[in-house]
């Protein structure tokens, strides 16, 4: 998405690099506490899993050897950050299990990731737009977590300090309301507008609303793990749609 706004010229280098880090970086975050409890008896599926990511590691070495300077030194940084999302940092504790941290992180690492990292490889000067589009970036991932945190209320450890567990499930879907609101009012302190992604924004910011509106604590199995996580799928293609009504 950020190729296409922005029109940025883009090695296919670059891409490979995105998407092996991208799972490399997900199974590391998902899998790697399983496999440290259960090495010695681990199932044939989580050995499947290990193969797999151990594969795109290697992929993702070959690539990173293809980057510059600047954008391994700025990748290196998320990377830092997805690393202790998942292992301890101090006194046994992960940067996930600081009070009111994770939801910031994922968003952070998130929009550095498919904003920061193109633009830097592109060699793009950074304007108002692209901080624009970057802070719209947080803002929606932010709001794409709250069902999510929603459903993991009852689980999680209080100590967490998630949003429903800090305003109660009322407040945290109003709030994911509000700043999917600014997100799409910001779009129009933009220095010019491309009108594809506008409208696109805003079709996108009112589905998340409509799947914060309802998310439950008891929600379908697939509701937030695929309805919700395919929603920047969706924004994707229907970028590519309304750019080409548009062209």
């Amino acid at each position: 998405m950020t190729q296409f706004e922005f029109n940025l010229n883009l090695q296919s280098s670059l891409l490979g690099y995105v998407f092996f880090g991208t799972i490399t970086a997900y199974n590391f975050v998902k899998y790697a506490a399983i496999a440290g409890l259960h090495h010695r008896r681990l199932t044939d599926s989580l050995k499947s899993i290990q193969i797999f990511s151990l594969g795109c590691f290697v992929f993702l070495l070959y690539f990173a050897f293809q980057q510059s300077f600047q954008v391994l030194a700025v990748s290196t940084v998320f990377g830092i950050l997805t690393l202790f999302y998942a292992i301890p940092l101090v006194k046994k504790r992960n940067l996930r299990n600081f009070s009111g941290l994770k939801i910031f992180i994922v968003a952070i690492v998130w929009a550095g990731v498919t904003m920061v990292v193109p633009v830097i490889a592109s060699e793009e000067t950074f304007n108002q737009n692209i901080g624009i589009s970057t802070l719209q970036r947080i803002i929606i991932v932010i709001a794409l977590t709250i069902p999510f945190e929603i459903r993991d209320l009852p689980f999680d450890k209080k100590t967490l300090g998630t949003l429903p567990q800090r305003l109660g499930v009322f407040a945290t879907k109003t709030l994911g309301s509000v700043l999917l609101g600014i997100s799409f009012l910001i779009e129009y302190f933009k220095e010019e507008m491309f009108l594809p992604y506008a409208i696109s924004l805003m079709v996108i910011c009112i589905l998340i609303a409509v799947s914060i509106l309802f998310s439950e604590k008891k929600q379908s199995p697939y509701y937030a793990s695929f309805w919700v996580e395919s929603i920047p799928i969706l924004w994707y293609l229907l970028l590519l749609l309304i750019a080409l009504i548009f062209s």
